[in-house]
């Protein structure tokens, strides 16, 4: 086992493995050792060298102070003289100490020494053949070897004036000191060898590690073996591989490749211009470009090449070009490239008929589809009930009257039918009867030859043969087994005619189109279901009312209808309530259920509660439907399928007596506040839950503005802001500046909306509602505040006939002191304090009497025999409408009188004084 692993190691592709069995190891062992070797040379020849160098030093040294010591002023007459010792022995050791040398001795002639650095050798004779100083007179250096130390030695003679040589000089270093001073420098040489031997040894290494990278940590005998694999491989393979150089030189052909382009023996490192190969091939492998199956010519072959960089990009590089013959398949190839391109045909025929839900424009893609890949020319025809989005009849003979619903061809002056003609199939042998009688694709390789085509239309068959038209294929479109129309395909400019192949594919182009135009079909007729549904729904003519001056716009979906309504409702007190409000989906559901939701609108706003407790008993009643609807083994499906989850509403109450806004909020966009100066705002509201979701904790909350008169308020769905390409904030953005217009009306602000952020093919429906305020003139407004004390409704009432006759309605005068009576002595008797009485002289006369209590008055009829309880029965004959509104703290009893119109009042038989009347309140 560690064995197997410690070969898996030398032979790891990785590189982990390092042993010196591979062939990076092995390189890595001879580099070492070959630089261990050269530095331990280089070591020991500076090492002597350094010690040559020294003794030469020292012997150049020793002359020089030798000679500098013999030739001194003195030496020669201290020789002479009596006692030469002491002349000289201070004077000796003091230049030795001075020049650095180890020894200075002056002897006589006969070599007996005066002087020495070591006095006990004084008197002694030096050893040492010094004959060539005494006799010759010559000056000279020696390596000494002897007592008292071996050492590099200088002689010279000394000599008196008269040229005789009275004594010898001589001074030297010493072996052992030039022995210490080369030893000072042997760390220095050794760590310099250490650091080179490192240096050398990481070098070997990287070496070692770019070669086993690059022979995969393989040994001599693995990548022998490999050379000799590859070989055989490369020669053996069916497929020419040529390796070209950098210099476009030929480095490498096996033996496939040399049959292929008839290659010689001699052609390796040749250029490949040399190699007598195809000026396409040449030029492809000059390029140094890639290429993948280029087909080539080599001779009477065909080869199908591919060429590849032997290098990473960016570097100048050879390339490897790879090869095999495709002579044989040469004549299929034709064939198979009609048949990818049918099947790439009918891929893009999938993916580009049917990207609407239009009738007419599916037919046109179908067309276009079809030229000029497949047909010259291509016409579509369709039944007339398809193209309203009817269904279509269960069979359509041949005589059957079809509409040309699209046309597509290489040239315009083609001689068929132009689009929006009558085609019509009365002779049974035209290949359109026929097809539609068979119910499958039928060919006319000749048109010359069909006789029943050339007499359906004499005229026309002559102009289409005289234009060149040659060649007919045509295929009824069927979907779920009905005829929905026909394709016709013509061939003109191309010169073969369709054939037996061309059927299943025409048949299948049909197929995928007749179901997109079924599918275009039925959209259509369900679009126009629910566009006349969502119209009946909506509002058709606004109310009468003066708080607002109010203009609107909806716009469905082009791909279906949704579930946007407004709506405007008058409110008691001269107050109107604006609505607006998007359901969630498109289709006939959505309008229905916006249908649903705008009446239950209308009956909650009868009520007259705040927006926010309307809106709580709009999302009570939708819970409550999208309950009973899940109820049942398939509730579940239904609700999801026809539930209100996921409707929105704006509810606004606005009151032109106060300019003041209520609105509330469930789930839906908030409106824009335009002032009358152009200054656009978008007040923040509570967003609330969307209806049905049930709230919970969480009610909803309204959010109260102050309406200058001739401010804007403006009402819209999400539609108008978010679009294709267009995100919310983008669009707010474009409404803020249509907005900021002044001086301009509701109509031409809603056209000026739409301008702007209207798109060609909304993908959903638009709600418009531009209301501009008018505020109730003070003048028309009369307020009392009446003591809880019977006596005070005559003074109240009496005020408000006096302002009666101010206004000139003395008509109703009468009928409304009666209607004031009744309410009034109510709130003093039943109410709680303060009591308010207010008169708005509107489109009507509207009397309001106001108190602290939440008690609500209902009508009775009373009795013959009791006394009171019949003051609201008076108020609900004598007044137009009448009804209790609540409010935070409080209600309102209002009644609204007809104001103006001339009408004589209902006569009333035995009817007491008003003071009398006040008896009779309920």
């Amino acid at each position: 086992m560690t064995a197997r692993r410690d070969r898996a190691r030398d032979t790891d592709p990785g590189g982990r493995g390092n042993g010196l069995r591979s062939v990076a190891g092995q390189v890595f062992a001879l580099e070492a050792l070959i630089a261990l070797l050269v530095i331990a040379a280089a070591v020991f020849i500076t090492f002597y060298q350094a010690r040559s160098d020294s003794e030469r030093d020292a012997a150049v040294r020793s002359l020089a102070v030798a000679e500098a010591f013999a030739k001194a002023p003195g030496v020669d007459a201290a020789l002479t003289s009596p006692d030469p010792t002491a002349e000289l022995q201070d004077r000796a050791e003091a230049t030795r100490r001075a020049t650095g040398v180890d020894f200075i001795a002056v002897l006589d002639r006969n070599s007996v020494r005066y002087t020495d650095s070591e006095p006990e050798l004084i008197g002694r004779k030096a050893t040492g053949d010094l004959s060539r100083a005494v006799v010759d007179g010559n000056s000279f250096t020696e390596l000494f070897r002897g007592a008292p130390n071996d050492a590099v030695r200088a002689v010279v003679p000394v000599v008196d004036d008269g040229g005789r040589i009275v004594g010898l000089v001589t001074s030297g270093v010493e072996v052992e000191s030039i022995t210490h001073a080369v030893q000072g420098r042997l760390p220095l040489l050794v760590g310099a060898a250490a650091g080179a031997l490192v240096i050398a040894v990481g070098g070997a290494a990287l070496v070692s590690r770019r070669l086993r990278r690059q022979t995969h940590g393989l040994g001599p005998a693995e990548m022998t073996r490999m050379k000799e694999h590859h070989e055989a491989v490369l020669h053996a393979v069916r497929e020419g591989v040529l390796i070209v150089g950098p210099d476009r030189r030929l480095l490498l052909a096996n033996d496939e490749a040399r049959r292929l382009l008839g290659l010689t023996a001699d052609a390796e490192r040749r250029h490949v211009s040399e190699l007598g190969l195809d000026p396409r091939t040449v030029e492809l492998l000059e390029s140094g470009r890639s290429a993948t199956d280029e087909v080539h010519r080599a001779g009477d072959r065909l080869l199908a090449v591919s060429v590849r960089p032997t290098l990473p990009a960016g570097r100048e590089s050879g390339c490897v070009m790879t090869m095999r013959d495709t002579t044989e398949l040469a004549a299929l190839t034709g064939r198979a490239a009609v048949a990818r391109g049918r099947l790439q045909l009918l891929y893009e025929a999938g993916v580009r008929i049917g990207t609407t839900l239009e009738v007419v424009r599916t037919a046109e893609e179908l067309a276009e589809v079809a030229v000029p890949r497949f047909a010259d020319f291509a016409t579509v025809e369709l039944l007339e009930p398809v193209l309203r989005g009817e269904e279509p009849p269960d069979s359509a003979p041949a005589s059957t009257e079809m509409r040309r619903t699209a046309m597509s061809g290489l040239r315009p002056d083609q001689p068929l039918q132009p689009v929006g003609d009558t085609v019509r199939f009365d002779v049974q042998s035209t290949p359109m009867a026929r097809a539609l009688n068979a119910g499958h694709a039928v060919f006319q390789a000749e048109l010359a030859a069909a006789e029943g085509w050339r007499e359906q239309d004499p005229e026309g068959a002559a102009r289409a043969l005289a234009f060149g038209m040659h060649s007919l294929l045509t295929v009824p479109l069927l979907a779920r087994g009905v005829v929905l129309g026909m394709a016709n395909f013509w061939r003109a400019d191309t010169p073969e005619p369709f054939g037996e192949e061309d059927l299943s594919f025409a048949e299948e182009l049909a197929a995928r189109a007749a179901v997109a135009i079924d599918n275009a079909r039925r959209f259509t007729r369900e679009h126009a279901m629910a566009v006349t549904l969502q119209r009946s729904l909506l509002p058709r003519v606004l109310p009468d009312q003066s708080a607002v001056e109010v203009a609107y716009r909806y716009l469905p979906a082009k791909a279906g209808v949704g579930g946007d309504w407004f709506d405007v409702i008058p409110l008691p007190g001269a107050r109107v309530a604006l609505v607006v409000g998007d359901v969630v989906g498109h289709g006939l559901h959505a309008a229905a259920t916006m249908g649903r939701l705008r009446t239950a609108v209308h009956n909650f706003s009868t009520l007259d509660v705040p927006p926010d407790e309307l809106l709580g008993h709009l999302d009570e009643l939708t819970a409550r439907i999208d309950d009973r609807e899940s109820e049942g083994p398939e509730g579940e499906g239904r609700r999801r399928e026809e539930g209100i989850t996921g409707a929105t509403c704006l509810y606004a109450i606005y009151d032109p007596a106060s300019g003041l806004c209520t609105v509330a909020s469930a789930g839906h966009p908030g409106p824009a506040f335009v002032s009358p100066d152009g200054l656009v705002d978008f007040p923040e509201l509570a967003p609330g839950l969307p209806l049905g979701l049930g709230l919970g904790d969480v009610p909803f909350e309204t959010t109260e503005l102050w309406l200058p008169e001739d401010s804007k308020l403006v009402l819209f769905t999400d539609g108008l802001l978010e679009d294709r390409g267009r995100d919310l904030d983008t669009g707010l953005g474009l409404l803020r500046s249509t907005l900021a217009r002044p001086d301009r009306s509701p109509e031409q602000t809603c056209a000026d909306v739409l301008a702007t952020l209207l798109s060609p093919s909304p993908r959903d429906d638009i709600a418009l509602l531009v209301a501009r305020t008018n505020l109730l003139d003070r003048e028309r407004i009369a307020e009392w505040e009446v003591a809880r004390d019977p006596s005070a409704v005559s003074p109240v009432r009496n005020a408000a006939a006096a302002k009666l006759v101010e206004w000139g309605l003395e008509d109703v005068a009468f009928t409304a002191e009666l209607v004031l009576s009744e309410l009034i002595t109510n709130a003093v008797r039943y109410g709680a304090d303060p009591v308010r009485v207010r008169l708005l002289h509107d489109r009507t006369l509207i009397c309001e009497v106001s108190d602290a209590s939440s008690t609500s008055p209902h009508l009775r009829h009373a009795t013959t025999t009791d006394e009171g309880g019949r003051g609201l029965y008076l108020v609900a004959q004598y007044a137009e409408r009448w009804g209790t509104r609540y409010a935070r703290r409080g209600k309102t009893i209002w009644a609204e009188l007809r104001a103006g119109t001339g009408d004589a009042e209902p006569i009333v038989t035995a009817v007491p004084d008003l003071d009398a009347l006040e008896d009779l309140a309920w």
